[in-house]
């Protein structure tokens, strides 16, 4: 389905903006998408993601800070992620004893164990999705998707 065919546009769109709503769609799509995967495990995006942030520390301790810094998302609430996975017992949070102003956040067995029953679940997903192209196309779509972030 086509841009034009998604917003139901009456008149022509400039490529310019044409292409800036494909990419906002699309991104909207693939969250969606995303989201039903992690759906029976009562995680969004974002906790997701500071689980394997976790997770790729190899179990060592981060604090907000660091976890902050590595999120996906920069606007979102670390404090407030770290909240919901300690009330779903996935992550501890203790203060460092040799800095009390520091919080340490470490992965727990359930949050280890959640994130190894969806890892087969998030490689059908990533499979799926990059079928659509072939690995010419892949290549070119992170050249321009990269060509875009730069400043």
């Amino acid at each position: 389905m086509t841009v034009e065919e998604i917003i139901k546009a009456h008149k022509p769109i400039s490529l310019q903006k044409k292409t800036l709503l494909n990419l906002s769609i699309t991104n909207q799509i693939l969250t969606e998408d995303f989201n039903e995967v992690l759906k029976p495990y009562d995680l969004s995006n974002e906790q997701f993601n500071v689980l394997r942030i976790l997770r790729g520390q190899e179990n060592q301790i981060l604090n907000m800070q660091s976890i902050q810094e590595r999120m996906v998302a920069k606007t979102s609430n670390t404090t407030r992620l770290v909240d919901k996975l300690l009330l779903k017992d996935m992550v501890t949070r203790d203060v460092c004893p040799s800095n009390r102003r520091k919080v340490e956040i470490k992965l727990t067995g359930k949050g280890f164990d959640v994130l190894r029953e969806l890892d087969p679940k998030i490689e059908l997903y990533d499979a799926a999705l990059s079928s659509k192209l072939n690995d010419a196309e892949l290549q070119l779509l992170n050249n321009l998707l990269d060509k875009l972030r730069k400043s």
